[in-house]
């Protein structure tokens, strides 16, 4: 016999149920988006301020609104309530009027009935009396309320009448004594029911009178009237007024979007022209349309521009004349200084044979000669930087090397004053620079040092960093006193005009090295304070072109005191920029932490 095959019967594999997230995850979810939220509010925040703070227009229309919104939800709360206080009190006389007439038509009922014999009956009586009255005539919207009064002694009992859902305990207490004291006049209140209709509670008038059952004694009657109706309009009143008020703010702040950008728009346009103006393009001006105050302003504006003009260009004509004068008269006296020098080269070598005195004069002569060709050397240099005709020939250089030429040739400087040079280095050095214009700086620089440092050693500090390289030389001379680190740069200012030059000097150095470092985009900053020395600092960018983020070494030495912002000891001083020259930004503009 051939037995059935037997079918294999696959495994089952477990599928793995899915991990569900402890407690840890969910709390670092929730701070993630915790943190993202925060992260989008004060973006939104910062936008907000900004807008803020950058537009004219924004802060117009943000105010208006503002205020037009103050002024929507103050005159609604009024009216509001005016329009509340006026439906409630018609409400509460409509009631008092309506529960008069349904006291009066329930003690008759009781007054005309003969089924006063016994208490049941007296129950039943009582009972139609009050269904009659709540369902008759008149608003619909009431409820009565039969009940024993607190001072009734009758040994008679009216069980109490409902005419609806409101019960016993709707009633405040203080108002069953009132009434159950006055027995004369109606007490009137307000209280709040559950409305049928929904699960809300809405107000309603409660009047308490009393009637005179026959063999029961007093009994209080309760007429309650609903405020539906009324809650219904002022609902209708607070949608209409809200609906209203926000239409109405809106309408207000594009009303004054619409006025604020006429006003706007022509301050924006003056602002871009004066922009302008301010980079070089004096033919620009302000379109003068009507006769309002903004037409003329920018008539005021076009007039100024015109006379400001004029004036510039009589400037720059002035300064072209004078420019072209230094370089002329530079250059022609070149040819009268050769001879000069040959003779003056001829007896200085001749001295020797010359009585003393006319052997000192032919000194004097060659010195007095030798700062003639540097002043007139300077002047072209002066003139080729007026006329922006210097150009630079930059090259990669080793600043180390640079300074290093330029300690050695104002060495002789440093013997006869008997002062030590010192150097020291850190970092990368080098830079895209004009090592020859470089050197005049930092010569200049060192000669100065030498000059004011009165014997005392000169230092030398050079360091790098990512996008600069800078070069300090101090001196621990007599310093800068208040006012003079924001002078030493100008063109033949001198801290001591009693004091003699005893090194040649022109009174153009500082003023070239100035120049210098700004055609190569850098800055060259001065410090100074009585008798702490002064420093001067030279930063190059390390590529042409590319801008300085923060100089490499600090301006302040370090082991001068930190003066207190705004103290009179604090001399520290960068040149302002010239015109259209972003690289020769102040301090505080290019972020240059001390």
């Amino acid at each position: 016999m051939s037995g059935s095959p037997v079918s294999a019967r696959p495994a089952t594999q477990r599928t793995p149920h899915p991990r569900l997230p402890d407690r840890r995850e969910l709390a670092r979810g929730g701070r993630r988006l915790l943190s993202r939220a925060r992260a989008v509010s004060s973006a939104s925040l910062r936008g907000l301020v900004h807008a803020w703070r950058s537009s004219l227009q924004f802060r117009v229309v943000s105010t208006t609104m503002l205020l037009g919104l103050a002024v929507v939800l103050m005159l609604g709360s009024y009216l509001f309530q005016s329009i509340s206080n006026g439906l409630e009190q018609d409400r509460m006389a409509s009631a008092q009027v309506e529960a008069s007439r349904l006291t009066t038509e329930v003690q008759g009922r009781f007054d005309e009935s003969d089924r006063t014999s016994n208490e049941p009956q007296l129950n039943l009586l009582a009972r139609d009396v009050i269904k009659g009255a709540a369902a008759a005539g008149g608003d619909n919207e009431r409820y009565l309320l039969l009940v024993r009064s607190l001072a009734n002694t009758s040994p008679t009992v009216v069980q109490t009448v409902l005419s609806g859902s409101v019960g016993l305990t709707s009633i405040p207490s203080q108002m069953r004594q009132a009434v159950s004291a006055d027995q004369r006049h109606q007490q009137v209140t307000l209280i709040g029911i559950p409305d049928a209709r929904s699960d809300r509670t809405v107000p309603a008038v409660l009047v308490g009178s009393q009637v005179e059952l026959p063999v029961a004694g007093k009994y209080d009657l309760y007429a309650v009237f609903p405020m539906q109706r009324e809650q219904a309009t002022l609902d209708l009143i607070t949608r209409t007024f809200t609906l209203g008020g926000l239409a109405l703010v809106f309408l207000v702040g594009a009303i004054a979007w619409v006025v604020a950008r006429q006003v706007v728009i022509p301050v924006r346009r003056a602002a871009v022209v004066s922009e302008r103006l301010s980079s070089g393009r004096l033919h620009e001006r302000m379109r003068a349309r009507g006769e309002d105050d903004l037409a003329r302003l920018a008539k005021s504006f076009n007039e100024m521009a015109d006379s400001l003009q004029t004036q510039i260009r009589q400037l720059e004509g002035l300064s072209r004349v004078q420019q072209r004068f230094v370089s002329d008269v530079s250059h022609e006296l070149r040819t009268p200084l050769t001879t000069i020098r040959m003779a003056a080269d001829l007896i200085h070598d001749s001295r020797n044979q010359f009585d003393p005195t006319v052997s000192r004069s032919a000194e004097l002569l060659h010195a007095e000669l030798d700062r003639f060709e540097e002043l007139l050397g300077d002047l072209l240099e002066i003139s080729r930087f007026d006329a922006g005709a210097a150009a630079l020939d930059a090259d990669l250089t080793d600043v180390r090397d640079t300074v290093a030429r330029a300690v050695h040739a104002a060495q002789p400087i440093a013997d006869r004053w008997g002062s030590t040079v010192t150097m020291t280095a850190r970092g990368s050095c080098t830079a895209e620079m004009d090592a020859r214009r470089v050197e005049r700086i930092l010569r200049n620089l060192v000669v100065n040092a030498l000059e004011h440092g009165e014997g005392r050693p000169v230092e030398i500090a050079v360091a790098g960093n990512e996008t600069a390289v800078a070069v300090t030389v101090r001196d621990h001379g007599v310093g800068l006193r208040p006012g003079e680190a924001a002078l030493v740069f100008n063109r033949f200012w001198r801290a001591d005009p009693a004091r003699a030059r005893t090194t040649g000097g022109t009174g153009l150095g500082l003023a070239i090295s100035l120049e210098d470092a700004r055609l190569h985009q850098g800055w060259l900053q001065a410090w100074g304070e009585p008798g702490e020395g002064s420093v001067f600092r030279l930063t190059l960018p390390r590529r042409a072109g590319t801008p300085i983020v923060e100089s490499p070494l600090p301006l302040r030495p370090a082991d001068v005191p930190a003066a207190q912002p705004g103290s009179p000891d604090r001399r520290e001083t960068t040149l302002p920029p010239a015109p259209g020259d972003p690289s020769r930004a102040t301090p505080a503009a290019r972020g240059t932490a001390r």
